[in-house]
């Protein structure tokens, strides 16, 4: 499961090497001051949260989600499983314009690791 983790001013979606290959992906690095929100969901798989079309990545609906979705607007970047709760960072001056995840922390550790 992807962990949110911060080193000095960068934020790092880490994820453990089978992600990276289900991904097809590294672990996608930004700025903290790339973020714009952070909203915690209970359910990331719900209508209108996700958006465009998985390629590169591994997908099987509402069992796991890797790697990136595209439209002809956004690039998301995903590491979410099964109907569990996760977070959604929305970014600017990024390579993805949202990660969207689920993970083991709170949505508290999340918050104070954004410095928020």
């Amino acid at each position: 499961m992807a962990v949110l983790q911060r080193h000095e001013d960068q934020l790092i979606l880490e994820l453990s090497k089978w992600e990276r290959l289900g991904a097809m992906h590294q672990s996608p690095i930004t700025s903290v001051s790339n973020v714009i929100s952070v909203t915690a969901h209970p359910n990331l798989w719900a209508k209108g949260i996700i958006r465009g079309v998985r390629a590169p990545g591994t997908g099987i609906f509402l069992f796991i989600l890797l790697g990136s979705l595209w439209s002809r607007k956004n690039e998301d970047f995903c590491a979410i499983y099964g109907k569990k709760s996760g977070f959604v960072i929305e970014l600017r001056d990024s390579e993805f314009d949202r990660w969207l995840f689920t993970t083991s922390q709170s949505e508290k550790e999340i918050n104070l690791l954004i410095g928020r």
